[in-house]
Formats: C-alpha cells, structure tokens, sequence
C-alpha cells in the first residue's frame, strides 16, 4: 500500500509540473501573438493598454472563485476543467475581429488563467504536504520554463507566416489534450479536519474558515513582491534603452537576464528551502533583490546594470512559492480559499507596477521610480518571520528553527 501511494504521489507531482508548464506555455503564445493580433484587430496601444486591464480583472474573478470551489469539490475535479477554460480560451483573441471582441476574449481567456492558477497551486500545495519538504518552488519553475518554449515555437511560427488564429487554434487543441490526459494522475481531495469553534457537549457546530490577519499579511507581502516583478518584467528594457542609452538589441537582454536567473533560482530554492526554511528564503531573497534593484537604478555601466537585473530575479525567485505555500498550509480545508486571497493581491500587484511607474515618470527619471519597489523588498526582508508558525508544511519546522 506505502508503494502505491508513493508512487501516487510521484504522478500527482509529475501532472502538477505538467498543468504548470501549460499555463505558461498558453499565457506565453498570446504575449508572442499581441503585436500580430493588435495589427489584425486594428487598434492602438492605448486601446490594447485598456483592453489587457480585462486580462487582469478576468484573472482576478476567476482566483476568487476558484478558491472555494476548490475547497469544495477538490483539485482533481477543478484543476482539469480550470486547464481546459484557459487552453480552449487563447484561441479567442486570434479570432477576434474588433476592440469589442478582443475585450471579451482576454476576459475569458484570464478568468481561464485565474482559475487555474489558484486550482493548481491548491494542488501543488496538497502534494508538498504529501512529499513533506519543499517542492512548490520547482512548479513555479516550470511555469517560466513554460513562457520560454512559447517564446521560441511563436517566433518559428510566425516566421512560417501562421496566422494568431491558426497557431492559438493549434494551442488551444494541445492544451485541452493535455488537461484531459493529466487530470488522471491528480491527487484526490483531501478531507482534512477543519477548525471549528469550540461548543458545549452534544452540540454541533459547522467549521466557520475566516482569513486571518496572517492570510491578509501573506497577501500584502504577495502584491509588494509581485509588483517588483511586472516592474521588471515591463520597465527592465526601457530602463537600459532610455536611462543607460543601450541598444535594442542590448536593452533586450535586461529583462532576459532578470527572467533567467529566476527560472534558475525557482529550480533550486526548493533545495535551499529544505535546508534554511522559507522565512531565510523570503528574508535573504528579498535582501539579495534589494541589492540588486539599488545595482540596477544607479548604475552608469550597462553591464553592471544587466547584472544588477540578473540578482534581482535572483533574489525574488524564491519569495512567492514561499508566500503560496504558507498560505495553504495554514488550513488544509481552506487551501484553496487560502490561495486564492493570496494570489489574487499579488497578481493585483503585477498589473499595478506599470500603472504607478508610469505616472512617476513625469516627476523623476526612470531609473528612481525603481526606489518604490526597492522599498518594497526591504519591508519584505523585514517581515519575513510572518511564515514562521506554529501550523508550518510538514519537513520544515527542524529549518526554521535554525
């Protein structure tokens, strides 16, 4: 029985890694596709600018109901459906046609993205409970390796001439074979005893899940660190291109360097988790990105700023795997729910780190825009005792004591 369930396990980690990679690769051929479709559809990049806000609200309304029906009805149930909404929903902006369309599509397609994100880290955080060490880190991971596959089949693709339609319609089928095919493996629901409020003998009470301060806390620390992210993510290139007077062809490798060494970073820190425990993953990660952001903002050498790039993926790789973990392992009945409070802040965060870089452009050079989310890791760095608790994923308790 012990080698069954082992064996399990493995393929419940293996179809996690799975649906993770997916994610990626279906988010990442629509960023491959926005110029060819934003030409098809004829719009500007104002308009497209306001129509990826539904991107993200869509995303956002699928994490917040996702949570809970997770809860409810188990990863296993919700994980497959939640991939096939998001694989079946990428093709919809290549078949766009106007403004109106395309809204409606990128609505659907991150209400699709929303619910698998929280659904599969519901799931991943089920099988770090089962494995009893640290292995959400390497998901994440192959979230970005995911993003990077898109990156290198689009570019083949449209230099083949394949239009958005063809080659999203062609996502589409390859992702709902791979949500069909992987929903197999995936751990049954847990039904984990819920905390409930404490009543007189022969009277029965129903659990009641509340987000505690701790939930709320995790999700601060989430929006802070998720918009260090989009700002690299978006103001990386410009910052070489327009501060450092780089070419495009250089500028370009700032954000490269920035997602390498987090895609690396996210392969090992499960392994440096399992050693140190998550609180010096978050306190020494958001450290490292801080110093790396302050090498970046006031360097004059492009090279010295490409590195500054590179530590500051390295520092932050770590430090959301960690904020998701906690989350759901501070209730096992309430992981999804949990998740969700947690992942929708911090993709709320990703969204607004453009929004506020932007307008802070017209008061300060670029490069000192880059002080608020330096801030940002420094507040990280000193709250990171907040995943200290006594209700920690199982394997961790010996590191964080140390």
């Amino acid at each position: 029985m012990f080698i069954g369930m082992e064996r399990s396990l493995r393929t419940g980690r293996l179809v996690t890694t799975a649906y993770f990679a997916l994610n990626g690769f279906v988010l990442g051929m629509w960023v491959v596709h926005i110029p060819a479709v934003e030409r098809h559809v004829g719009i500007s990049h104002a308009v497209l600018g306001w129509l990826l806000l539904l991107l993200g609200a869509g995303a956002f309304a699928g994490m917040r109901i996702t949570g809970p029906l997770t809860d409810r009805w188990g990863a296993r149930t919700v994980v497959p459906l939640s991939a096939a909404l998001c694989s079946a929903a990428v093709v919809l902006p290549g078949l766009a046609t106007d403004a109106w369309t395309l809204g409606a599509a990128l609505a659907l397609l991150g209400l699709g993205n929303g619910c698998l994100d929280v659904s599969m880290n519901a799931h991943a955080i089920q099988v770090e409970r089962g494995y009893g060490r640290p292995v959400m880190s390497a998901f994440h991971a192959t979230f970005s390796i995911g993003g990077v596959l898109a990156a290198l089949l689009g570019a083949r693709t449209l230099s083949w001439g394949w239009s958005p339609a063809m080659t999203l319609g062609s996502v589409a089928v390859l992702g709902l074979a791979v949500a069909a095919l992987a929903a197999r493996g995936l751990l049954p629901a847990e039904h984990a005893p819920s905390p409930a409020v404490e009543a007189p003998a022969g009277v029965t009470t129903k659990p009641v899940h509340r987000t505690s301060r701790r939930i709320w806390a995790l999700a601060a620390l989430a929006l802070m660190l998720m918009l260090c992210e989009g700002v690299a993510n978006d103001w990386s290139t410009l910052h070489l291109r327009d501060v450092l007077n780089a070419s495009a062809a250089i500028a370009a490798l700032a954000y490269g360097a920035f997602s390498t060494a987090m895609t690396i970073g996210r392969l090992l820190a499960d392994r440096v988790a399992m050693r140190f425990g998550p609180v010096a993953i978050l306190r020494y990660g958001a450290a490292l990105a801080a110093v790396g952001l302050t090498t970046a903002t006031f360097s004059t050498w492009i090279p010295l700023a490409l590195a500054g790039w590179a530590v500051f993926g390295a520092g932050l790789s770590g430090c959301i795997p960690q904020l998701f973990s906690a989350a759901g392992h501070a209730d096992p009945s309430a992981a999804g729910t949990n998740v969700s409070r947690v992942a929708g802040l911090g993709y709320l965060g990703m969204l607004a780190g453009p929004a506020v870089i932007g307008p802070l452009t017209h008061f300060m050079p670029l490069n000192l825009t880059f002080l608020l989310p330096l801030g940002f890791c420094v507040v990280a760095a000193c709250s990171a005792h907040i995943l200290r608790s006594p209700r920690t994923a199982p394997g961790r308790l010996e590191a964080e004591a140390a």
